[in-house]
C-alpha cells in the first residue's frame, strides 16, 4: 500500500488546515495495524450517515483508503485524533491496517485538532457543528461551555444596546471575533441567536436533527408545540412527507387555532360586540358602496333594537 501525502491544505475552513507543509516534510504516513489504534476518550462526532458510510466501504476496497488517519502514540498504541469515519469504513471493509500520520502532541492540542477536523466534514449537521464551535470557544478562552454560552450572550446583548459595554471583556470579544473569522462558517451573532438555541431542542426534535434528517429551521418551529405526541407526530409526518418550513409553520397555526378552540371559554355577547365593532372600525367598510346598504340595514335594526331595549327600562 502506498498512500498519497496528505495535501498541506485541505480545509474549507479559512487559516485552518490539519496538515501543514512541516508535517509533509517530516511526517511519512505509513502503514500501522488497525487493532492497534484507540478512540480518545472525548469524541467531538457522534452520528455518521449509514448509506454514506456503506458508500465509503465500497471505495476503500476498490481504492484503499487515499487520505491517512492522523494519530498520536500512547504508549504502545495510537490515538485517533482525526479520521474515524474512514477508520470505521476500513474496519467493514476488512483492512487489517491503515495509512496514517503520527504527530506528537498534548491532551488540549489532540482535542482542538480533532474538533476542528471535524468541522472540515461537508455533512456535519448543524447539532455537532454548534457543539464542536462550543468546545472550541471553550479551550479558546480557558472557560467552561457554560460560562462561555453566558459571555457570548451578553456580547449579543452589548450589540444590541440592551446592557453597557464591559471594557474589561475585551481581549475575550477579540478571541471569539478571531475565532470566527478563522473557521469562517458564520459569523458569531449568528452562531449566538440561531444555532446556540439548538442545544435547547427537546430530545425528539434534537435526535432527529442530530441524525441528519429535518433541516435545523423546521426542527426551531417544531420545538415550540409543547404537546409531546403533537409535536412527534408533526416530526414524523415533516420527514416523511418533506414539508416545507411553510407547510411545518401552516401545520403549526392549525395546531394551536384548534388547541384554543378546546380550552378558550366561549366570548360573551358583549366580548363578540366589542370585536366586531373593531374590526367594523378598522374595515371602513361604509367606504364600500356594495356593502353600505347592508350596513345602514343593520344599523337601523340595531336602532330598533335599542329602543325597545329602552322602554322596557
Amino acid at each position: 500500500m502506498s498512500p498519497a501525502k496528505p495535501p498541506a491544505e485541505r480545509s474549507r475552513l479559512k487559516n485552518v488546515a490539519l496538515f501543514t507543509e512541516e508535517d509533509e516534510i517530516s511526517s511519512n504516513p505509513q502503514a500501522v495495524l488497525i487493532t492497534k489504534i484507540k478512540f480518545p476518550n472525548q469524541q467531538p462526532r457522534r452520528y455518521f450517515d449509514p448509506q454514506k458510510l456503506a458508500g465509503l466501504v465500497e471505495s476503500i476496497k476498490q481504492h484503499g483508503i487515499l487520505e491517512p488517519l492522523l494519530v498520536r502514540p500512547v504508549g504502545l498504541a495510537y490515538e485517533l485524533i482525526a479520521g474515524e469515519r474512514r477508520y470505521r469504513a476500513a474496519k467493514d471493509a476488512g483492512l487489517t491496517e491503515v495509512p496514517v500520520v503520527i504527530r506528537e502532541m498534548n491532551d488540549s492540542e489532540a482535542i482542538q485538532v480533532a474538533l476542528i477536523e471535524n468541522l472540515q466534514r461537508e455533512d456535519l449537521n448543524p447539532v455537532e457543528e454548534t457543539e464542536g464551535i462550543l468546545q472550541l470557544l471553550a479551550l479558546e478562552l480557558g472557560k467552561p461551555e457554560a460560562e462561555v454560552v453566558s459571555l457570548l450572550h451578553r456580547m449579543l446583548d452589548e450589540t444590541k444596546g440592551k446592557v453597557p459595554h464591559n471594557v474589561m471583556g475585551n481581549s475575550e470579544t477579540q478571541t471569539v471575533q478571531r475565532m470566527f473569522d478563522g473557521i469562517a462558517l458564520m459569523e458569531w451573532t449568528s452562531f449566538v441567536s440561531n444555532r446556540l438555541p439548538l442545544l435547547k431542542l427537546p430530545e425528539d426534535v434534537l435526535h432527529a436533527l442530530r441524525e441528519g434528517r429535518i433541516a435545523y429551521t423546521k426542527a426551531q418551529a417544531i420545538s415550540r408545540i409543547k404537546d409531546p405526541s403533537q409535536r412527534e407526530d408533526l416530526l414524523e409526518e415533516t420527514i416523511s412527507q418533506d414539508l416545507s418550513l411553510t407547510q411545518v409553520k401552516e401545520k403549526i397555526n392549525a395546531i394551536k387555532l384548534a388547541s384554543d378552540d378546546r380550552t378558550d371559554p366561549a366570548p360573551s355577547l358583549k366580548q363578540q360586540f366589542d370585536q366586531t365593532y373593531r374590526r367594523v372600525k378598522r374595515s371602513k367598510v361604509w367606504d364600500d358602496p356594495k356593502q353600505k346598504k347592508k350596513l345602514e340595514k343593520l344599523l337601523a335594526e340595531l336602532s330598533s333594537l335599542l329602543v325597545v331595549v329602552v322602554d322596557s327600562h
